[in-house]
């Protein structure tokens, strides 16, 4: 455990962003990927901001998209749980669909996460199966798939027998483990799936401080076995809670963390490439900011009240040069990541769902 200080939080600015301008500055040679509505993937070059339609398989717009480790892949779940097609990106054309739903039995997955090496899924799915007089619904399972033969290769054990409604999952990078998070970190290896390890987040904060609340997401921008976030603590001899900024390294049950200061409505963390910086959204109604944060440095760099819209999530381009500002609606809005100064808006022609970005 390291030692962590209190930062405090400087540099509110409020003075208004200037206004649209034309500019060349592109994000990079990426790629960024938009589920939406009806049934489409947007593929957006970074280079040129062109808009190319992927239409897919799937009985309405992706409701989760992830990409393979090799980024080589795009898996798309349905808006109806029950369906997952798989997209080749160099070829842009779908190379399989998966369901483990057949006649009146309804198998919906609320989370999957696909092992490294593309061999099998991992599921949490429910069934529900309809009789003549009801519906009987089963308790969530964890299921391990074939991605060749669709077929269930085992059920996995719930760690310790208790049942999970939700399971945040991830494989480490040689995909050996797969990790569980919760209140603890569960590791299990991938063989018969028993449990190896179980790391209790409680103990992160230290003596004096209450519960750590961390959240695991994965970021393009992180190195494999990593995971870096907002978290917030409970500072019982102040009566507040704090926030702070937290990496994880999985592999040594390793944790660097420091706080920034009280507790701030902020959401949509994201690494900037190089993870020197990182960005978020602070989002009240009708009040809505950019904070940039120096993680050398440990503190905050820049904050600025922006004409915002709600649903905001952010999204560093592939040089870092650039913010795009997604979620809800079918436009992406681009600032610089230096000033936060508003450039162009990215129109599409359906409300978006999921973006990904591929470098």
């Amino acid at each position: 455990m390291r030692a962590f200080a209190i930062v405090s939080v400087v540099g509110l600015l409020i003075a208004p962003l200037a206004p649209a301008q034309s500019t060349g500055l592109v994000g990079g040679t990426g790629t960024i990927y938009v589920g939406a509505f009806p049934d489409r993937i947007y593929a957006i070059d970074e280079a040129t901001e062109r808009v190319d339609a992927i239409t897919t398989t799937l009985p309405g717009p992706p409701n989760e998209m992830r990409l393979s480790a090799d980024d080589t892949r795009i898996y798309a779940r349905d808006r109806s749980f029950e369906q997952i097609e798989i997209i080749d990106l160099a070829t842009r054309q779908t190379i399989d669909t998966l369901t483990l739903s057949e006649g009146s039995t309804h198998v919906r997955i609320r989370n999957y996460v696909v092992s490294p090496d593309d061999r099998y899924l991992v599921l949490l799915a429910d069934t529900a199966t309809k009789l003549v007089d009801r519906f009987d619904i089963a308790p969530r399972r964890l299921l391990q798939v074939d991605l060749n033969t669709h077929e269930i290769m085992q059920e996995i054990p719930w760690p310790g027998g208790h049942e999970r409604v939700r399971a945040n999952m991830r494989f480490s990078p040689r995909g050996n483990l797969l990790y569980l998070f919760g209140p603890e970190i569960i590791a299990l290896e991938t063989e018969n799936f028993s449990e190896v390890e179980r790391w209790n987040l409680t103990e992160l904060g230290g003596e004096g401080l209450g519960t750590f609340n961390f959240g695991f997401r994965r970021d393009p921008n992180e190195e494999p076995g990593f995971a870096s976030g907002l978290f917030r603590v409970d500072d019982p001899v102040q009566n507040r809670r704090l926030m702070g900024i937290a990496r994880i390294n999985l592999a040594e049950r390793d944790v660097d963390f420091y706080t920034l200061g009280p507790e701030a409505p902020l959401s949509s963390f994201a690494l900037a490439p190089g993870r020197e910086k990182a960005y978020a959204i602070l989002s009240r109604i009708g009040h809505y900011e950019f904070w940039t944060f120096d993680l050398a440095g440990r503190r905050v760099e820049n904050r600025r009240v922006i004409d915002g819209r709600p649903r905001m999530a952010v999204l560093p381009s592939t040089n870092g040069q650039l913010l795009y500002i997604h979620q809800a609606g079918e436009t992406i809005d681009v600032y610089k990541a230096d000033d936060y100064q508003y450039l162009r808006t990215i129109s599409l022609d359906g409300d978006m769902t999921n973006v990904l970005i591929v470098p």
